[in-house]
């Protein structure tokens, strides 16, 4: 049975009739989205850079992995295994055996550091390029007032163990089944796009473990020739000295320039003649990374320049902060990836229109 009732005629005051205030409404509602999600990202960015670092990590596990395919062909699950435990053999080897003399060392090295900032900042003071040193302490101190009211949660040395076991529990999880998680992120693209997208991303991880691979082999060369040069020559702490210098070398330019002023500091405190061998082997060490060794992996890894790598730097470091300038790295270069790839997809696209044309 059908029920007779009067239905009123015309627009409601909510719905829009006019498919220009329908297009403008929707256009509108894309910039909102757009905007909102900008700011979601600030919000999130200290989870987002964990997780990239996490991917950073499951990168250089995922690099092992395949390597050790080429000589013992079994289960990726089992090379995982076997790359995790020489990982951890490694470092609990290096401490076993170094570790007290490790110990001792960093602790001389930063009072000798400390010794050595006073001295210098008295002799800045006495030619008149720096202020004295009450006025000097007074704005040490309200510099680590305004620095301690904006750090972040990674200051403190429990949430900074905290966000790394985060980073190394995640990127295993990463590289366990890292086409799982592929498939994932190809479902939340459009089905025309889901093809460029996978070939972006495979070119983004082939990248990554390249750049990574470069940089791990240039950290153990840098950290070892640096370690051995000091002992000859002479200059206390050694040991501290390579292992921080090979580790900074992740960074490329600003660490450098970090362990070079480290190991000046530490050679003076022993002696000018001791000073200027300590410079003599910076010297030599940054001509051997920078001219023979860096180019040699450059061929085989990613080539990134270097304006383009310290100008990433800054802005990450004065963006994102200590953890910013470790990764400025790994975001350029994907950054990179993804732009070539766009540059080549969009020439396909129109060689395919002369084609048909």
């Amino acid at each position: 049975m059908t029920e007779h009732v009067q239905v009123v005629d015309g627009a409601s005051p909510n719905e829009v009739q006019d498919p220009r205030t329908r297009f403008e409404i929707k256009r509108a509602t894309v910039w909102l989205g757009l905007a909102c999600a900008i700011a979601l990202v600030v919000l999130l960015i200290q989870p987002l850079l964990l997780i990239f670092a996490a991917l950073v990590f499951a990168s250089m596990l995922d690099g092992g992995v395949r390597l050790l395919n080429r000589i013992l062909p079994i289960g990726r699950g089992w090379r995982l295994l076997i790359v995790v435990l020489l990982v951890i053999a490694f470092i609990v080897g290096t401490f076993y055996i170094a570790g007290v003399q490790l110990i001792e060392q960093a602790t001389q090295l930063r009072s000798t550091l400390e010794v050595q900032v006073q001295r210098g900042a008295q002799w800045l003071s006495a030619q008149g390029m720096m202020p004295g040193t009450s006025d000097l302490n007074g704005m040490l101190r309200q510099a680590m007032g305004s620095v301690g009211r904006v750090t972040s949660f990674l200051g403190t040395a429990a949430s900074a163990l905290t966000s790394f076991f985060m980073i190394l529990v995640l990127g295993l999880f990463l590289a366990m089944e890292p086409n799982i998680y592929e498939r994932g992120l190809q479902w939340m693209v459009p089905v025309d796009k889901r093809r460029e997208f996978a070939i972006t991303l495979r070119r983004m991880g082939e990248t990554l473990r390249k750049l990574l691979a470069g940089r791990l082999l240039g950290m153990v060369a840098e950290g070892i020739i640096t370690w051995i040069a000091l002992m000859i020559a002479g200059v206390p702490m050694a040991a501290i000295l390579g292992i921080l210098t090979g580790l900074l070398a992740f960074i490329p330019n600003i660490g450098a320039f970090i362990s070079g002023a480290l190991m000046v500091a530490v050679g003076f405190s022993a002696g000018y003649d001791t000073g200027i061998a300590a410079i003599i082997v910076y010297v030599v060490v940054q001509t051997f990374d920078g001219y023979i060794l860096l180019p040699i992996v450059a061929r085989k890894t990613v080539d990134l320049p270097p304006a383009l790598t310290l100008g990433a730097q800054i802005l990450t470091s004065a963006l994102f902060g200590i953890m910013g300038l470790a990764l400025a790295d790994p975001m350029t270069a994907m950054i990179k990836v993804a732009l070539e790839r766009r540059s080549e997809a969009a020439a396909e696209e129109m060689d395919a229109e002369e084609l048909v044309a």
